[in-house]
């Protein structure tokens, strides 16, 4: 299998490319790769809003299909049709509260749509455990998450640390990844898995951390903190995490995973804190409500692995974070559409028992 940097790649399935970290990376590749032909393939769940790419939706190298990647007749129209010689799966049912809620979305996209995927791409680039020659340089890169790994005192995650995932969306998302995993062992399918830590900057819903905190002091209401608020996450800047990607799509090694960090680590509280002096507004607006269940103490990776194919991360979580809070500031159209609707109802459902 040809495991060499490749730039050939010039058609691109992104799936979940309406939401957070995927219009993010379209954007990005775009303007990094004049070569692709870009296809987002997007449900349009309540995180999914094509407002994300209003600067791009008419740019010739891409495109918008609606679709649901449990879809198997679909998706293997479009990978029959377009004959796309790399994927990008941002697809997922992504926050913790929700699987809590209720966990039958993520089984069936983080699961079950991966499943879908990974059938119809091998279909198409693969001849039994041999990649045709149109697609000898195929990637199949599965977008996933540090919380598959649990939770860490002290140390650094590594790529080969135990998979111990503590909520049903970690969950959703290790069984994606082990599904992966085992198409690359039964068949030699090209799959490389990413597991970033945690996102912030702009597009984000707002039902995250940073965004959450930026609507709500802003609006002068409550700020939920979870607990004392002494959790601990590593944030990485979208665009960071983006870079992270394509290093990965670039010059990583089939079968393999690849951490996406920062060293940038965090207590719940400080980063409500930081907003609320960025915004001048009073500490009084925190409370703190009772802990989420399962809820994982220290997410911390190690990603020297990727700092190997030439990744450096940018400097300053406080500059990322200033111009975050700053586009949402200035955006303030967007997050009054998104936060119109599903936001108000999932707000209620979770946090309103500790009004």
């Amino acid at each position: 299998m040809n495991t060499q940097p490749s730039n050939t790649h010039k058609r691109v399935l992104v799936t979940g490319g309406a939401g957070f970290i995927g219009s993010n990376f379209i954007r990005y590749a775009l303007n990094a790769h004049p070569d692709w032909q870009i296809v987002n393939f997007d449900k349009l769940t309540y995180a999914g809003n094509l407002a994300n790419l209003q600067d791009v939706e008419d740019h010739p190298r891409y495109r918008f299909v609606r679709g649901d990647i449990g879809d198997e007749t679909l998706v293997d129209y479009l990978f029959q049709t377009e004959r796309f010689d790399v994927v990008i799966n941002f697809a997922a049912e992504s926050h913790v509260d929700r699987s809590i809620l209720d966990a039958t979305p993520f089984i069936q996209t983080n699961i079950q749509g991966v499943q879908v995927l990974l059938q119809c791409a091998q279909r198409l680039w693969m001849e039994g455990r041999d990649l045709k020659p149109e697609f000898k340089a195929a990637r199949f890169i599965q977008i996933s998450t540090d919380e598959v790994f649990g939770t860490i005192d002290e140390g650094y995650f590594t790529e080969e640390s135990p998979i111990q995932p503590n909520s049903p969306y970690a969950a959703s998302k290790a069984s994606g990844d082990l599904l992966c995993r085992a198409f690359h062992e039964t068949y030699r399918f090209p799959i490389i898995v990413t597991r970033a830590c945690n996102n912030y900057g702009p597009y984000q819903f707002p039902e995250k951390l940073i965004p959450l905190m930026i609507y709500r002091a802003q609006n002068n209401e409550s700020l939920p903190v979870y607990g004392d608020g002494s959790n601990v996450r590593e944030w990485i800047h979208v665009e960071d995490h983006c870079r992270g990607i394509l290093a990965v799509l670039e010059k990583g090694k089939p079968g393999e995973a690849y951490n996406i960090g920062s060293g940038a680590e965090k207590q719940n509280i400080e980063i409500v804190e930081l907003i609320l002096n960025s915004l001048n507004k009073p500490k009084s607006l925190i409370k703190f409500v009772k802990d989420r269940l399962g809820h994982d103490l220290r997410y911390a990776l190690d990603f020297s692995k990727l700092q190997q194919l030439g990744f450096k991360p940018s400097d300053g979580f406080g500059n990322g974070l200033k111009s975050t809070i700053n586009w949402y500031l200035q955006n303030e159209s967007w997050v009054r559409e998104v936060t119109s609707g599903d936001y108000q109802r999932y707000y209620q459902l979770v946090y309103s028992r500790h009004d």
